[in-house]
C-alpha cells in the first residue's frame, strides 16, 4: 500500500482509495503535531513514522499513530490505538494515547487536512 505525505489537504476519496488497498475501510495514520501534517497509507504504523522521519524530519516523540474509520464520523472516525504511541518516557505507557491536548492536537490537524 502506497504513503502519503499530507500537508495541505486529502479527501476522503482518496482516503478511501488508499484503504481499500489493503484495510477496506480503515486505513492507518500517523500525525506529527508539531508541524501538523500526517502520512497515511501503508501496512504499519512504525513505517508511516519512519517516512515522516526521513522525509519530513518529524521527530519520534511528535508523532502519533492513529487509525481512521472512513465510514464513520464523529468521535468514532479516530482510533488512537498504535505501538509507536507506547512512550514511557514521555508517560504514554499505552497504545492509546492518555494525554488530552495531544488528543485534541490530533483532532484539530485531521480535521485541517481531511476534506
Amino acid at each position: 500500500m502506497k504513503t502519503r505525505i499530507v500537508k495541505d489537504k486529502i479527501g476522503r476519496i482518496e482516503l478511501n482509495t488508499l484503504a481499500h488497498e489493503q484495510y477496506g475501510d480503515i486505513i492507518k495514520a500517523v500525525v506529527d503535531i508539531k508541524q501538523g501534517i500526517m502520512g497515511v497509507g501503508g501496512e504499519l504504523h512504525v513505517d508511516i513514522q519512519s517516512l515522516l522521519i526521513e522525509k519530513e524530519n518529524s521527530r519520534g516523540e511528535d508523532t502519533w499513530g492513529i487509525n481512521l474509520y472512513l465510514e464513520k464520523m464523529g468521535d468514532d472516525f479516530i482510533e488512537f490505538d498504535s505501538m509507536i504511541n507506547l512512550k514511557p518516557n514521555l508517560g504514554n505507557r499505552i497504545r492509546g494515547i492518555e494525554n488530552q491536548e495531544i488528543k485534541e492536537s490530533i483532532r484539530q490537524i485531521i480535521s485541517k487536512l481531511i476534506e
